[in-house]
């Protein structure tokens, strides 16, 4: 239960990347934060494991220690066709591989250090919004905050509780996918990420912590169903079609009994404030996989919201001024990379499509350039 009668500065819903920075950072600042997560630390979590460089400093002031960890960098991109049509390139910026498993864990602990109060194992159910308060009713009680934060990912019963448009407009068929990952061991070069199309989806591999890799792909929903429902069977008709999948997927030892999956994804934009929720990771606005920068968007978003973050939690007019900078500065910072996602989501996973755009790219390496640099950020 919350403490009898008080009420805090800010409730982050969800502890992934973008919870758990914004919840050091505000209590940094002397903040009251609540953090309400529905797992427990440690634990896995459905995505790709690269990290743009753009967050190396970032991640160092929350207390990570980077450069101790000893990490994979990662400077070279490969992407295929379906039919196997390769090409290589320099990733520019580049970045570094690690998984959430231990990520999350590590910036949890900072967050305790700083005062964070966690509720780990703890669903939120409503969270309602009256006389410039929030009232959260949860798993583990009731509590209130003068703020909340959508840190959930990217999908949530709270979307639903919300009645956010993209939840009412739901579309099915082509417009949902589902994402699958694996961690695996495979002798495979440690600087490089790879994005090998299939039919209708993409998978990527790269190099994390623990001489792990990362193999996690992407696929429209109804590849799943057309090989009645089975993920192995769907893999081995399907992804086995691209020789490079082939030979990943056959030469890895899979280190998981079971992989880890989620589904009903889609990539319509959202809103960044709904009845007063201030979202930011995926909840805000969910970015396609391939171009690799979710979680750096995440981490980048939290940081605005700690600068704007009013010093009087109390004051009504704050709260107007706060909600409108946010939004402003979200949408010059990230509209446009998610944009050029969507983008690259319709020319990527068809197997024809595919193929000619690797096959225009490959003789001008300059284009190339450009395009990876359009996905990735500055750092900050």
């Amino acid at each position: 239960m919350g403490k009898l009668n008080t009420i805090y500065d800010a409730a982050i819903i969800g502890g992934g990347l973008g919870g758990l920075t914004l919840a050091i950072q505000l209590a940094k600042k002397g903040k009251s934060v609540l953090l309400f997560e529905k797992e427990s630390y440690p634990f896995h979590k459905v995505c790709g494991e690269y990290i743009s460089n753009e967050s190396v400093d970032f991640l160092e002031s929350c207390g990570i220690p980077l450069k101790a960890l000893n990490l994979p960098q990662i400077n070279e991109l490969g992407i295929s066709a379906p039919n196997g049509m390769y090409i290589k390139h320099p990733l520019g910026l580049g970045g570094f591989g690690i998984s959430r498993y231990t990520l999350d864990a590590l910036l949890k602990e900072q967050a305790l250090l700083y005062g964070v109060n966690f509720y780990e194992e703890c669903k939120v159910y409503t969270c309602s919004f009256h006389q410039n308060k929030f009232a959260l009713e949860t798993s583990k009680g009731l509590f209130t905050s003068y703020y909340c934060f959508g840190a959930y990912g990217k999908k949530s019963n709270m979307d639903v509780h919300m009645q956010r448009k993209f939840v009412q407009e739901k579309k099915r068929g082509k417009q949902n996918y589902i994402a699958v990952k694996y961690h695996i061991s495979i002798d495979f070069a440690p600087n490089l990420i790879e994005l090998h199309n299939f039919k209708d989806g993409y998978c990527g591999i790269s190099k994390v912590d623990d001489n792990r890799y990362c193999l996690c792909y992407l696929s429209n929903e109804k590849n799943l169903k057309d090989h009645g429902g089975n993920i192995k069977t769907m893999e081995q008709e399907l992804l086995y079609k691209n020789p490079h999948l082939k030979k990943i997927f056959t030469q890895a030892n899979f280190l998981y009994p079971q992989p880890l999956t989620i589904s009903q994804i889609r990539f319509e934009p959202k809103t960044q404030i709904e009845n007063h929720v201030v979202m930011l990771g995926d909840a805000a606005g969910l970015i396609t996989p391939l171009c690799g920068n979710g979680m750096s968007m995440a981490m980048r978003a939290s940081k605005m919201l700690a600068h704007l973050f009013p010093s009087n939690s109390e004051d009504i007019q704050a709260r107007e001024d706060f909600e409108k900078r946010y939004q402003k500065q979200w949408q010059e910072t990230f509209a446009t990379r998610l944009t050029i996602g969507r983008i690259f989501q319709t020319l990527f996973g068809s197997e024809r499509i595919t193929y000619w755009v690797l096959r225009c790219i490959k003789p001008f390496p300059k284009l190339l350039t450009q395009l990876i640099r359009l996905t990735h950020g500055k750092p900050f």
